[in-house]
Formats: structure tokens, sequence, C-alpha cells
């Protein structure tokens, strides 16, 4: 058994040479919407779900990113609906939500 049901990363990378990255795009906001939901429906801690920051996930084209393991569903997000509807959704009844996959060619 793993220590942790799922383990959440929010990509929060920003990078200083104008690139597009993560953290132009809201990534912060919805890492705390998401750790903040978590907290609420006391879905966090061990054996639960654990929200973490990472730095470059190297797929900017979808940004802002998101990737939940142990079932390495990678998503994309606009607004904090689409950050409760996956911890809704995925992280307290397993269930990926489809319309927020990032598509699996998506890249740098």
């Amino acid at each position: 058994m793993s220590y942790y049901k799922h383990h959440v990363f929010f990509c929060l990378n920003e990078r200083s040479n104008g690139e597009e990255s993560c953290a132009q795009h809201g990534a912060q906001a919805g890492f705390d919407h998401c750790k903040k939901q978590v907290k609420a429906q006391k879905l966090a801690g061990v054996g639960g779900v654990r929200v973490n920051k990472a730095g470059c996930l190297d797929r900017c084209a979808g940004g802002p990113v998101i990737v939940v393991y142990p079932e390495e569903t990678w998503y994309t997000f606009v607004d904090n609906e689409d950050i409760d509807e996956i911890v809704e959704s995925h992280l307290k009844n397993g269930k990926p939500v489809e319309r927020l996959k990032l598509a699996p060619e998506v890249g740098r």
C-alpha cells in the first residue's frame, strides 16, 4: 500500500526568459485552492491525498498542468471549478475527469 492514495503535483514553474510557463496561467492560485479543498473535504494526509508544488513538468504548452499519481493522470485547468471537479471526481471518488485530461501529445 502506498503512503498516499493520491499524490498531486502542480507545476508552479516560472520562466524568467519570457517563455510560457504554468506560473503565468494561475498555477499558484489553483494549487492553493486545491490544498484548501482537499483539507476541507478531509482527504488530506496519510492514506489520503498529498498536494505538492513541482518545478517544470515539461508540458508547458498545456499549462497550467497537474499530474495525479499513482494513476499518472495529467490535467490542465482553467479555474477553481475545474479544480473542484478534479478533487470531487478523481481524488474523492476515483473517477478521472476526462474533459480536463491533457492530450498525450502536448509537450513543451
